[in-house]
């Protein structure tokens, strides 16, 4: 029996991952003796494992993490206090998201803040959710860009979509009408709805300074901290530092080599 015809339709009804196990079925003698509804089985497997990768590459591709390879696995509890194993093992699950709750980390520069947020925004890729990872700055200087051409509401809507916003560096800079009132319409689309990552420098407990305006600040924060798991981070050495030396340390070995 000829196989290609078989396989040219595999790929043109985009089940390519059943077409490349059928390929190597025909090329191991192991599967010939296989039963049909055995090698059937590992037909569906496969492409059940191409479409998970391909859908997590194009949800990696999305969320624009910061570092894209941070994994909850790369964790290291040895060099910063403030990381809880039972409470990441409750995060890592993703349960937090479905029920859309918060994830609030605080911690100096270095402390890990952001490859925390990332780790965990990498998670939910893995589990099928949609990310987006952004800088507070940037942020608010992209919702004014939308206000002057007039996309904000279109904006927002796309926002309110993701499964998961990563807002990095919240309160790095100061604030003013235009964005404590477009953060609280942000947030507003996710209360109860969606989930939300907010990594700041600042305590959580001094956001409500920050934020400025009394009843917009105790609007946002209802929204921000109701449910919300806090992560308080303290580095017994700067991640920054620690990976600058282990760059230093592999330039020595290659000029030595």
């Amino acid at each position: 029996m000829l196989i290609q015809p078989t396989l040219d339709t595999l790929n043109r009804l985009k089940l390519h991952g059943m077409a490349l196990a059928l390929a190597e079925q025909t090329t191991t003698n192991a599967a010939q003796g296989l039963a049909f509804e055995e090698r059937l089985a590992l037909l569906l497997e496969r492409e059940e494992i191409t479409r998970d990768n391909r859908r997590m590459t194009r949800l990696l591709q999305l969320a624009t993490l910061k570092y894209r390879d941070a994994v909850i696995e790369d964790l290291d509890y040895r060099s910063r206090t403030g990381l809880d194993r039972s409470q990441l093992a409750s995060l890592t699950s993703c349960e937090w998201i479905r029920s859309n709750q918060s994830v609030l980390i605080h911690g100096a520069t270095g402390s890990g803040k952001t490859y925390l947020a990332c780790a965990l925004g990498h998670q939910a890729c893995r589990q099928g959710l949609s990310v987006l990872y952004v800088r507070a700055p940037r942020l608010f200087e992209e919702f004014n860009l939308c206000h002057a051409d007039g996309s904000f509401r279109k904006r927002l809507a796309a926002i309110a979509k993701i499964s998961v916003l990563i807002i990095d560096d919240f309160a790095i800079a100061p604030i003013g009408p235009r964005e404590r009132n477009d953060l609280l319409e942000l947030l507003d689309d996710r209360v109860g709805s969606r989930a939300c990552i907010v990594t700041s420098q600042l305590p959580v407990n001094d956001w409500h300074d920050y934020i400025g305006d009394p009843t917009l600040a105790d609007a946002i924060l209802d929204r921000l901290i109701h449910r919300a798991h806090r992560i308080h981070l303290t580095a017994k050495e700067s991640m920054r530092e620690r990976e600058a030396a282990k760059l230093l340390a592999k330039a020595k070995v290659a000029a030595q080599s």
